[in-house]
């Protein structure tokens, strides 16, 4: 089959994701194959690729979004049949059996695996999943559509459920890629009023055509005191920011698998009044279902820009580079 892999992790501009030949993969006792319809193209692909996520599988085909078919199971599985639409998100696998997942943590499992970093994941014709990891998907959401929920939809919604934000309360998004812009849909149609903080004319100008109550720079002060701050882009440097443009009791909620080093923080203007800031670890099986309930619901949906799979390293590329606003999906022919 026809894949990307990542041969040579450094800057995406360097070539180091490659298109390679692989070999279908077989399925394990308790796994699906799946044939690939689209994958979305996610912020932790490019840190894949780049490096600054350690090297666990040499050469591995990135990609975690992925909507596809079933096309074969091993021996174990039941519940699925060949040609029935499913989702791989980025959760691929845990224990089931540490404290962590015993009280219902399973993202905090110290053995969970990851797709498209631990395993060959959608960026490829063809992938695998273990059963009690595929998702199920809305039938009113089409490949391209559905993509971008599995990971940046899901993440957003933690990343909002991890900021506690009262009803009806004032929420900072940093950064407006494909999980922010997602995140957003969700908070406004829970009653908030939406402030976002970015680069960029094309996010800015998305921000306000779903509803956000203002737009600015990532550097500006919010027109009012936040209640809540979600800090989507990798940058360190804003978590100050961030938390110093919450009011008394605000929660930062950090998003990202990677972020450059934080700037010494200033207690009395950044921590001072009972501030928090939380972090936010990969997702659990039952983030997944709440999310993808409530975006049928309520009708939350990616602005999508879609490249032909062979135009993998281009698409993240021009998501580095912030050619785009929304999500980019990647699409088999």
């Amino acid at each position: 089959m026809r894949a990307w892999s990542v041969v040579v992790p450094g800057p995406v501009e360097a070539g180091g994701l490659r298109p390679v030949v692989k070999p279908v993969p077989v399925p394990g006792e308790d796994e699906l194959l799946v044939r690939v319809r689209a994958c979305g193209v996610c912020r932790t692909d490019l840190h894949v690729t780049e490096g600054d996520l350690p090297v666990r599988r040499p050469g591995v085909t990135p990609g975690h979004e992925v909507v596809g078919v079933v096309a074969g199971s091993g021996a174990a599985v039941r519940g699925f049949v060949t040609g029935e639409r499913v989702g791989v998100a980025w959760l691929r696998r845990t224990d089931g059996s540490c404290a962590h997942c015993a009280r219902g943590a399973e993202n905090l499992c110290p053995a969970s695996r990851y797709t498209g970093w631990d395993a060959d994941g959608g960026y490829a014709e063809y992938t695998t999943v273990p059963a009690a990891f595929a998702h199920r998907l809305p039938a009113g959401l089409d490949d391209v559509a559905a993509a971008p929920l599995l990971c940046a939809g899901i993440i957003g919604y933690r990343a909002l459920r991890r900021a506690s934000l009262p009803p009806g309360g004032r929420l900072g998004l940093y950064g407006f890629g494909g999980s922010a812009h997602l995140c957003a849909q969700v908070a406004l149609s829970e009653g908030a009023r939406v402030h976002v903080l970015t680069r960029g004319a094309a996010a800015r100008r998305l921000a306000l055509e779903l509803g956000a109550a203002s737009v600015g720079d990532a550097h500006d002060v919010p027109p009012e005191p936040l209640d809540s701050a979600i800090l989507f882009a990798p940058a360190g440097e804003l978590v100050p920011v961030a938390l110093r443009a919450l009011d008394r009791g605000g929660v930062l909620s950090i998003a990202g698998i990677h972020l450059s080093d934080i700037p010494p923080l200033r207690y009395e203007s950044e921590l001072f009044y009972e501030k928090e800031v939380r972090s936010v670890t990969s997702n659990t099986r039952q983030d997944a279902r709440e999310f993808l309930a409530l975006a049928a619901r309520h009708d939350v949906r990616a602005t999508t820009h879609v490249y032909p799979m062979a135009r993998a390293a281009q698409a993240l590329a021009d998501l580095k580079a912030g050619r785009f606003d929304g999500a980019a999906v990647l699409v088999n022919d």
